[in-house]
């Protein structure tokens, strides 16, 4: 049986990982470390197309290469993540089960849509300046020329440290990151321990509606105050922290960041979760799909964009980056 790509690429489901739970055991699955490196001050999200009639194991391998010293010189890190299906398709083994991108829109209430850009990678590059990282991007994309092309890029910057372009505090929900590891990582034991799964959304702002409300009405979209952080009490029932509740949904781990220019500008939503489906019912709950009414942040904000990829555990990808060239 096999699967096919926007491409045109076949995808086998027939076993063609060879051995990954048997030669590295739960104890040393361990994710990606640059899920959790915070402090970077430059970002680059690179999300490619696999060329038509490339070969996916050879572009898996590629990119688990990416992850040598030669390539992350100048302190950049790098995080790499595969459409599901492609990932499965060259390691069902180390594949949570039943996970699939983000391969139809989400049409909440009043027709509200979430569109589904999914691609076939995502390198995550966060550096502590700009020019490291848009060497190193451009080293990747290079690599990778001959078997994916760049589809789309995201570059992004943090917002006065903690804030994002609404003017309110970002992450406030964030576990800690000891807490994080249990939030985002798929546990020891279950079929692809050790990595993660992202959901990746560009979101524009709608800035001069949003910047027109007093302060007291953006509080009450929101759900929190503005300049502490604090939740309000009673929070509204429309509000964002309302409809993304992580308490109600399971905890997921965030590195948004802002991006854009003068005119055009908003948030890179990063979330890592040990599933999908907490941040399905988020999304479902901001839309109001399941009937009622939309997350008020909506009315001001648009996602562009929006992908789930499978993030491998770095276990995972050194067996690819072993292996020997064709």
């Amino acid at each position: 049986m096999a699967t096919t790509n926007a491409a045109g690429t076949r995808y086998s489901s027939a076993p063609s990982f060879r051995g990954l739970t048997d030669e590295y055991p739960a104890s040393v699955a361990t994710p990606q470390t640059g899920i959790f490196a915070l402090g970077t001050m430059s970002h680059a999200h690179l999300e490619l197309d696999e060329r038509r009639g490339a070969d996916a194991r050879e572009l898996v391998r590629l990119v688990a290469s990416l992850r040598e010293p030669r390539t992350t010189i100048g302190g950049v890190n790098l995080v790499a993540g595969f459409r599901p299906e492609l990932w499965a398709s060259v390691a069902p083994g180390a594949s949570p089960l039943r996970l699939v991108g983000f391969n139809e829109p989400i049409v909440g209430a009043d027709g509200y849509t979430l569109p589904a850009t999914q691609h076939d990678v995502v390198v995550w590059l966060a550096g502590a300046a700009y020019d490291v990282v848009f060497d190193v991007s451009r080293g990747v994309v290079s690599a990778l020329a001959a078997h994916a092309t760049l589809a789309h890029e995201m570059v992004g910057w943090p917002y006065h440290r903690d804030l994002d372009l609404t003017g309110f505090i970002d992450g406030t929900e964030n576990p800690t990151l000891v807490e994080a590891t249990e939030a985002a990582i798929v546990e020891p034991g279950l079929p692809g321990e050790g990595g993660s799964v992202l959901l990746l959304q560009q979101w524009e702002h709608d800035a001069a509606p949003w910047e027109s409300l007093p302060v007291a009405q953006q509080e009450q979209v929101i759900g929190r105050r503005k300049l502490e952080g604090d939740e309000l009490d009673p929070k509204p029932a429309t509000s964002h922290v309302a409809r993304t509740d992580q308490d109600q949904f399971g905890q997921i781990f965030r590195r948004n960041i802002g991006y854009g220019t003068l005119t055009r500008h908003g948030t890179i939503f990063v979330g890592f979760s040990r599933d999908r489906e907490r941040l399905d019912a988020m999304l479902d709950s901001m839309s109001a799909r399941g009937g009622g009414q939309r997350d008020r942040l909506t009315d001001f904000a648009r996602a562009v964009t929006g992908a789930y990829y499978f993030v491998p555990s770095s276990e995972a990808l050194a067996t690819f980056a072993a292996e020997p060239l064709d």
